[in-house]
């Protein structure tokens, strides 16, 4: 049978453990696991510079498209690695205006949507990432041989690039970007526009 001696050290034992447990139920997230860039809500400033690629209008289109654009927190990882890298699949949506430096129409606004699949290294300071996706958007046709035919089209669009975190809360990304409009064969002709550049980000994470 235990002595009385020996019941103030167990008591001892038992609020230090007591506090200890309290303190780490307390702790913030970051004390515990290091909060990953992909697991938060985040939105992009994007800007590119686009040039025809293809013959399938005989305008040579230049397009310089600047983007507003959201992402998710991660919906699921394809691959993790022992040492932190991670494979993962986030959503994107944006709103688009784009800039008609040469062409038949003047602007084309519209919003695209894609998932992203992020490659990210095991110091979550950097990531590969590719989006395919698309949408839809209204332009200000005219009747100039080449051009679109109608304000509303599609579009199709195509990323691959690199992100890099300059802080906790802000990344920058480059990657290169294609893009296609069509109507889907809505007039006729329906030449169509593929173009293809850069496209810069500049990104804010929310908490």
């Amino acid at each position: 049978m235990p002595s009385i001696a020996s019941f103030p050290g167990f008591v001892r034992h038992a609020a230090a453990a007591s506090i200890l447990a309290s303190c780490l139920l307390a702790a913030p997230a970051s004390v515990l696991a290091q909060s990953h860039p992909a697991d938060h809500w985040e939105v992009a400033v994007e800007m590119g510079y686009l040039e025809k690629i293809r013959d399938n209008s005989p305008l040579d289109y230049v397009i310089v498209p600047l983007q507003v654009a959201w992402r998710s927190p991660a919906m699921f990882d394809l691959w993790k690695g022992e040492s932190g890298a991670r494979l993962t699949v986030r959503n994107r949506i944006a709103v688009i205006l784009e800039t008609y430096v040469e062409g038949a129409e003047d602007y084309y606004f519209a919003f695209a949507g894609a998932p992203s699949l992020e490659l990210w290294n095991a110091a979550q300071q950097s990531a590969l990432f590719l989006e395919v996706g698309g949408g839809a958007g209204i332009t200000n046709s005219n009747d100039t041989p080449g051009g679109q035919g109608q304000d509303f089209s599609f579009n199709w669009f195509s990323q691959l690039g690199v992100r890099h975190q300059l802080s906790k809360n802000q990344a920058v990304t480059a990657a290169g970007y294609f893009t296609h409009h069509s109507n889907l064969g809505m007039t006729d002709p329906n030449p169509g526009i593929d173009v293809l550049g850069i496209n810069l980000g500049l990104v804010w994470q929310f908490e």
